[in-house]
């Protein structure tokens, strides 16, 4: 199995660092710095306690990959990168490949849908960091990351189960799921907080921002018939199989939202995390002012190339209370 990681931040970069030191055969999709770093000198993986330099074959672009036709892609960008990435990637690849969503946020795998038959997404629990270019983070020891996968919409099948296995393969925790979906609907519950951590870091007020976008989420859920599985569920699939640790002395700052903004991209995912909650409240007819309105927050601090932590939540709280 040949795996394709279009997207080496730092799920992407870490997961293809894996299954590379596992001795799978890995291709990765990068751009700029990064790319220009992983191509002189390999990809840098740190992890409590380690590290290692995978030299990992990097391109560019899709179409500089030597296609086969069986390749596994795993797409790795940010959620509001993903349709130009299948554009690209439909334009490059043969249409038999298998195409994995390892992304947060339920927008993914239909946007994926559109382009590729055989589509899969994966409920990704990793918390890891990509802060400098040629650089990943895994931030568990000994287990990296949990990526329980399912075909999308529903269902198991070989491919699902040997992709599992290569994740198993290469340290991970891996399940396949026949409702994945399920899965990745409460993720997205617990990552709508990605957006207020980015945002105001933990400044007072934090927790009342984040119960009530949470609220607005388990509302518009409910009015649109989506039944995710029970926090009970997800707390007991994590158990105590990641464990986390500091990588050399620097403790892992935030999240994936938090290094958005820490890095300057000038983007951030709150658009396909709060805005999915947006989006079905406005379908369904419940309000969620609390989402829309860190969505806007997050979204105007990546386009100011804003620092994270730096707005106050009592004064959003005051806003909302208007």
């Amino acid at each position: 199995m040949r795996f394709v990681g279009y997207g080496a931040g730092a799920v992407g970069g870490v997961v293809g660092a894996l299954l590379h030191r596992a001795g799978h055969d890995v291709v990765l999709v990068a751009r700029g710095e990064h790319l220009a770093a992983v191509q002189a000198t390999g990809l840098t993986l740190r992890w409590p306690g380690g590290s290692s330099v995978e030299q990992i074959g990097a391109v560019g672009h899709p179409g500089d990959v030597d296609w086969r036709g069986d390749e596994v892609v795993l797409v790795g960008v940010k959620s509001d990168a993903t349709l130009p990435a299948a554009v690209e990637l439909v334009r490059a690849a043969p249409p038999s490949i298998t195409v994995v969503s390892l992304q947060n946020a339920v927008a993914n795998e239909p946007t994926l849908l559109r382009f590729f038959a055989h589509v899969y997404g994966v409920c990704v629990m990793a918390p890891t960091g990509h802060l400098e270019p040629g650089v990943v983070e895994a931030h568990c020891h000994p287990t990296p990351a949990i990526l329980d996968i399912g075909r999308y919409p529903d269902g198991v099948d070989v491919t699902c189960r040997s992709v599992a296995a290569a994740f198993e393969d290469a340290g991970m925790v891996s399940e396949p799921r026949a409702d994945i979906m399920r899965w990745k609907y409460r993720k997205l519950v617990m990552n709508l907080g990605n957006a207020v951590q980015a945002a105001c870091g933990s400044l007072e007020g934090v927790d009342e921002l984040r119960d009530l976008i949470r609220g607005e989420a388990a509302a518009v859920l409910d009015a649109a018939g989506i039944e995710p599985i029970s926090a009970a569920d997800d707390a007991a699939r994590r158990g105590d199989i990641l464990r986390l640790g500091e990588v050399g002395e620097r403790p892992r700052s935030g999240g994936s939202s938090w290094q958005s903004l820490e890095r300057r991209t000038g983007s951030v995912e709150s658009d396909y995390l709060n805005g999915e909650i947006v989006w079905l409240g406005r379908r369904y007819g419940v309000a969620t002012p609390a989402n829309e309105l860190i969505r806007r927050e997050a979204t105007r601090l990546a386009a100011e190339r804003s620092a994270p932590g730096t707005v106050d939540p009592r004064k959003l709280l005051a806003q909302l209370s208007r």
